[in-house]
């Protein structure tokens, strides 16, 4: 694989993806997960100092994600000291790959009414690892380390994952885009159809978080849905050693391969 990063800095603004991003259903394609992550890094790092918390990030993905270099935008919608707008852009080819919006919102000490969250799943020492490279091609599959939290379902699952994979050569990226880098796997770990038989990319992906994500470990509980229609849904409760940590929605478009 050569570089143990999914992205080098190649400019400012412009990154090149290494073989540990490409998978999915076409392996000279970019697995959209890591690149989530690497859009994340971007608005954190855009804007770091401010003192705010990421609450909500949405990814629109707007076609195929070619292999090659790429470059990024991002700008402050509704700036805020409390509550601000982020929006961050993906381009390639000539064209914008993703469009991302984030909200990010201003601390506060609310333990004193917290609560409602899912409990801790079992950690992931001494689950079995589960070799994921056996249904989804790719090496973006091949860097996880799997662990599922007892046997899938058909479009029902629960597993454990990371990585030692960089996010970006040389960078440390914070805790939320190292999280977000990992969560788009999550509709692939509840399979409701083989993937040699059906196609059911995400066309979006949305997380909400109501604390920050501890690492490196990322639990993902899984529900997939299809509807009669062509439609389907990827649900998630997203989960840190500690609990719930948020939810993840990725809407699906389901056909049949030809």
């Amino acid at each position: 694989m050569g570089r143990n990063a999914y992205f080098v800095r190649v400019g400012t603004d412009r990154y090149l993806p290494t073989a540990h991003v490409s998978g999915a259903w076409n392996t000279s394609e970019q697995h959209f997960s890591p690149l989530g992550g690497l859009v994340t890094h971007v608005i954190e790092s855009h804007s770091a100092g401010r003192g705010l918390l990421l609450s909500r990030i949405s990814f629109d993905i707007l076609g195929r994600l070619p292999m090659v270099e790429c470059r990024t935008e991002v700008e402050t919608l509704r700036p805020g000291r409390t509550i601000e707008l982020v929006e961050a852009r993906v381009y390639a080819e000539d064209r914008v790959l993703v469009r991302a919006r984030a909200w990010l919102l201003a601390p506060g000490d609310t333990r004193e009414v917290a609560g409602g969250a899912a409990a801790p799943l079992p950690a992931p020492e001494g689950l079995q690892q589960r070799r994921m490279s056996s249904l989804w091609p790719g090496g973006y599959i091949a860097s996880l380390d799997v662990r599922p939290v007892g046997e899938p379902e058909r479009g029902r699952g629960t597993a454990w994952l990371t990585t030692d994979v960089e996010l970006v050569e040389g960078e440390k990226a914070g805790p939320v885009a190292s999280y977000v880098t990992l969560v788009d796997t999550a509709n692939g770990v509840a399979v409701r159809q083989a993937p040699t038989e059906w196609m059911f990319p995400n066309v979006d992906l949305t997380v909400h978080l109501h604390r920050q994500p501890e690492g490196p470990w990322v639990g993902l509980d899984t529900r997939v849905v299809f509807g009669p229609t062509g439609l389907g849904l990827t649900s998630t409760i997203l989960h840190d050693r500690l609990g719930e940590v948020g939810t993840a929605e990725q809407c699906l478009t389901v056909r049949p391969l030809t």
